[in-house]
């Protein structure tokens, strides 16, 4: 046996993948939640009853504690019966090479010929600017330089809760390649409502498909900003190299150079 109880004579079986705790195939799943209920034994056994209540075996509460004014919180432990052929799964997802910083650099000069113009902004009401600040600031994220320190490319970061008419405006203004749009407050799907007010603002401008789009936060992924009209969607852990390297590559392939 290796670490971790993994056997390496015996790879999983991946059309029944099931969740892995200890040993391989032991279905092990960790939950934690609030209740809005006083903390006691009463508290417990409900949590243990809405975890039975989920198809999970075996429900354990290895920790609880007082939130105060009437809540709770939970961490459960339970066995996952629950398999997952992994070998049908098919996601969208963004599919372009990822260049560094020097490729990037030259791949612009090479074959765009020119500076290229990124706006990045936190847009509506949105004033949560850590993510968009990884992106662009000069500084960038996780050992990454952000895009404001790109010899070639001129990035503008507009900052946070930037309305979508003053975003589609200095879009023109500048003339841009493309926006980067972050969303990070999802309450009531109000990221939904605002991405797609943006996208349908640059269709009435007559300006959508002179630009790449795109759209990132810890509640977006490629297929959702598909939908909402969007040319592509990071998630979490994404870094400039990743969002640049789409965006040349797009202005390429769609001769927006």
């Amino acid at each position: 046996m290796s670490i971790h109880g993994r056997n390496a004579a015996t790879p999983p079986n991946l059309e029944a993948v099931r969740a892995y705790g200890d040993t391989l195939g032991d279905g092990q799943i960790q939950l934690s939640f609030t209740l809005p209920v006083p903390h006691g034994p009463e508290a417990i056994e409900a949590a243990r009853i809405l975890v039975s209540s989920m198809a999970l075996r075996e429900p354990r509460i290895y920790h609880s504690h007082d939130l105060g004014d009437g809540y709770s919180y939970f961490v459960v432990y339970a066995t996952c019966v629950t398999e997952v052929d992994y070998t049908k799964i098919r996601v969208a997802k963004v599919t372009s090479d990822r260049l560094d910083f020097y490729e990037i650099n030259t791949f612009i000069e090479e074959k765009i010929k020119r500076n290229i113009v990124v706006l990045g902004a936190c847009t509506g009401t949105d004033a949560h600017s850590v993510g968009i600040d990884a992106i662009m600031n000069m500084k960038g994220y996780n050992g990454d330089y952000g895009l404001e320190r790109y010899p070639k490319i001129d990035a503008y970061n507009l900052g946070m809760q930037i309305p979508n008419d003053v975003l589609v405006a200095k879009a023109v203004e500048l003339k841009a390649d493309a926006l980067l749009v972050s969303q990070v407050v999802t309450q009531k799907d109000v990221h939904i409502k605002n991405l797609s007010e943006l996208a349908d603002m640059l269709e009435a401008e007559g300006i959508r498909d002179q630009l790449v789009l795109v759209a990132g936060g810890p509640r977006l992924n490629h297929e959702i900003a598909l939908e909402l009209g969007f040319d592509a969607g990071f998630g979490p852990g994404t870094t400039a190299p990743d969002v640049a390297s789409y965006v040349i590559h797009q202005i390429v392939d769609r001769n927006l150079v």
